[in-house]
């Protein structure tokens, strides 16, 4: 794993408990379930062009 990866890692980790702490992680979680589904919707469309 590189650096760069390991950092991004913890610092996900790191906003998912700031988010727990402020009572957002409900969004957190909508948004990060979205972000995935819009990157499959458009990797689906770029494959298949």
């Amino acid at each position: 794993m590189s650096l760069k990866s390991s950092i991004y890692k913890i610092l996900r980790i790191w906003n998912d408990i700031d988010a727990i702490r402020k009572g957002k992680i409900g969004k957190r979680i909508g948004r990060r379930i979205a972000g995935r589904m819009a990157g499959k919707g458009i990797r689906k469309l770029f494959k298949s062009s």
